[in-house]
């Protein structure tokens, strides 16, 4: 196979070929049959309720004074609206819940961006960029274990990729509408990695995946798993909700239990997937993402005003 390179579309973006598939972040309308039938389905999305919402919504910020959001974008209001299921009012609770946690853990939150996020990708810790499963659902694989070395990346960076990572995904209207997946690798989890972790460090990242953060997550899947995983996810055990504790799926080293939930096609030839070595570097991911710098930087310039401290 010949070696990955970055190659370009018409209008400048990036993608990368593995394979058969052509990887790249999805940012254009929705025009496929199969995603306007999910969207009308499960998140009752047709042009009079997204009309409607999109009014109600921005009667609703233009109240919040101060909050500063763009509200003459529509594709800004809809990536909180899809996952809310175009209720107006829980993707408003959504958007303040997603800005108050921003200016909470400002030491977690401050500066998401591609160049100030590096060692996650360039480590191959975390991958966002991959074939969508059956579903059309992104996957996000998360490698916690062997592959992640505290001294490289560390726990805040780790979290602040995921959340640079799912802030890639929120833009693309098919994963708004399908949701992501996570798949969690922690072979080589040792007590070194795990005494990371604090309590408070756990629930304010269910927290943030619970109540803040406007995505649509489908599942979790926990493999390769050893028996010393089981100290790491009492940590996060007593702060999870029902709804999100139903998504996760442990599998240890039982690939045919994974592939029971995700397609061979979307999962890498060591997950027991049919995807073709070698994968995608964790570098070439990031210098993909980085084309995007721009709207990372104009992402992290909204929010609720820092000198006002009345909204915390």
């Amino acid at each position: 196979m010949n070696e990955m390179k970055l190659e370009f579309n018409d209008d400048g973006s990036p993608y990368v070929m593995w394979g058969d598939n052509k990887i790249e972040l999805e940012k254009k309308p929705i025009t496929e049959k199969y995603y306007k039938e999910i969207a009308e389905t499960e998140l009752r999305e047709t042009p009079e309720v997204v009309e409607k919402a999109l009014k109600e919504l921005r009667v609703l910020l233009a109240g919040e004074k101060n909050l500063h959001v763009p509200l003459d974008r529509d594709d800004f209001l809809m990536k909180f609206l899809r996952p809310c299921k175009f209720y107006a009012e829980s993707a408003f609770k959504r958007i303040q819940a997603y800005y108050k946690f921003r200016l909470a853990h400002a030491e977690y939150c401050r500066d998401l961006t591609s160049t100030a996020i590096r060692a996650a990708f360039d480590h191959s810790v975390i991958s966002i960029l991959a074939p969508r499963d059956q579903h059309g659902r992104r996957i996000m694989l998360v490698e916690s274990g062997e592959r992640w070395n505290p001294r490289e990346v560390s726990l805040s960076e780790m979290f602040r990729g995921v959340q640079l990572g799912l802030e890639s995904a929120m833009v693309e209207p098919r994963t708004q509408v399908c949701g992501v997946v996570v798949i969690l690798d922690v072979k080589g989890l040792s007590l070194t990695h795990i005494m990371q972790f604090t309590p408070s460090f756990a629930k304010m990242v269910v927290d943030w995946i619970q109540d803040c953060t406007p995505i649509r997550l489908k599942a979790v899947h926990i493999i390769n798993q050893p028996f010393i995983f089981n100290m790491l996810f009492a940590l996060f055990k007593p702060f999870l909700r029902e709804k999100l504790r139903k998504r996760i799926y442990f599998h240890g080293a039982d690939r045919a239990s994974l592939l029971a939930h995700v397609d061979a096609r979307a999962l890498r030839r060591r997950h027991g997937g049919a995807l073709p070595d070698p994968e995608i570097p964790g570098e070439l991911l990031w210098k993909m993402l980085n084309y995007y710098e721009d709207n990372f930087q104009l992402a992290n310039s909204y929010g609720y005003n820092v000198n006002n401290n009345e909204k915390k």
